[in-house]
């Protein structure tokens, strides 16, 4: 990867961990510009334009799951490199991710909420994005930290009920790590998304139609605001 590349894409040394150096990296100018598929975090057996001794981290809105993302990179570089599959390796490493998340003071706050019969989604739901609310689909910014603890690991970015079952129905849910200026783009993804797939379209294909659609807007920005119209207007329509 060119020099000039590298200088926007690293923000800062995080730590150095087993040899591996790990950097605090701009997300969004990868996935502009790079690869649109990188999310919290990534390593050299998952994105091979990563250097192999580093572990990207991207920079987040709110810090604090750094160390979660570490682990889960150590393992799974430990097991590739001895021969294991990615996807088995994979399914260790969020095994342990889950462990060490289940420690923490904000899972077992969320634990008694649960124990007591409250609504954990009061705590999920961070603030209702109005603009794109006004019809049946509400859009929420939520909690990512507690939507990765409590639901699923590899929740990034954004979501939708026709994808994840513990999202209400006519929702979409936003990660309040995601760079504010991101997300227009990753609402374009999920509701194009989510249109396909109220119409029958299977995840794979409705996933790759939409990253289309957002890599082509994150190139033409001045096309966001007239898509994601359309788009909303396509979910209005749709009797599910």
């Amino acid at each position: 990867m060119k020099e000039s590349v590298l200088k926007k894409v690293y923000l800062k040394k995080f730590s150095k961990v087993s040899g591996f150096k790990v950097w605090i990296v701009n997300g969004k100018y990868i996935r502009d510009n790079i690869d649109r598929e990188f999310t919290n975090y990534g390593q050299y057996y998952q994105f091979r334009f990563i250097p192999v001794d580093e572990f990207w981290i991207d920079k987040e809105s709110n810090p604090g799951e750094e160390r979660y993302f570490i682990d889960s990179m150590l393992v799974m570089n430990r097991l590739i490199s001895r021969g294991m599959d990615s996807k088995a390796a994979s399914k260790i490493a969020n095994k342990i991710e889950r462990r060490e998340r289940s420690k923490s003071k904000l899972m077992k706050k969320e634990m008694e909420i649960k124990k007591n019969k409250g609504n954990i989604l009061k705590s999920i739901y961070k603030n209702l994005i109005k603009e794109y609310s006004k019809g049946k689909i509400k859009v929420w910014v939520v909690n990512g930290e507690l939507v990765r603890d409590l639901f699923f690991l590899d929740f990034t970015e954004g979501g939708h009920d026709k994808v994840y079952s513990f999202i209400p129905n006519n929702q979409v849910w936003i990660d309040d790590d995601l760079n504010p200026s991101e997300i227009k783009f990753v609402l374009l993804h999920e509701i194009h998304e989510r249109n396909l797939m109220s119409k029958g379209m299977n995840y794979d294909k409705a996933h790759k139609s939409s990253s289309k659609i957002e890599y082509y807007c994150r190139k033409h920005p001045k096309k966001l605001d007239n898509c994601l119209m359309k788009e909303f207007k396509k979910a209005e329509k749709i009797k599910v």
